[in-house]
């Protein structure tokens, strides 16, 4: 249960700041609202592309580590695949980070 508890706060949170730009009531306002939605839901993406990536480069280094240990003799040909995976996930989760800011 407390593994999802994050997950809940940050969507209690977002339609807590949808709720209350939607009864916004200036005219002024009403531009704003559609625009901080936007850069809301830019982030909101961004959170879940970085969660994605920390939950697979943990699970790959977990695994990596593992097999170390039950081998010990294997460590050079398990690090570089494991070292080439980490970079290519990390690459993912800053490609997301740009794209994040270039949209918004």
């Amino acid at each position: 249960m407390f593994k999802k508890l994050p997950l809940l706060a940050a969507f209690v949170l977002f339609f807590m700041f949808v709720a209350s730009q939607a009864f916004a009531q200036t005219g002024a306002t009403a531009a704003l609202t559609e625009k901080s939605i936007k850069y809301i839901a830019y982030f909101f993406a961004l959170g879940i592309a970085v969660l994605g990536g920390v939950t697979a480069q943990s699970k790959a280094a977990s695994v990596a580590l593992e097999g170390i240990a039950r081998n010990p003799a294997a460590a050079d040909k398990i690090q570089t695949p494991m070292i080439l995976g980490l970079a290519l996930m990390e690459s993912l989760v800053i490609f997301a980070l740009i794209s994040t800011f270039l949209l918004a």
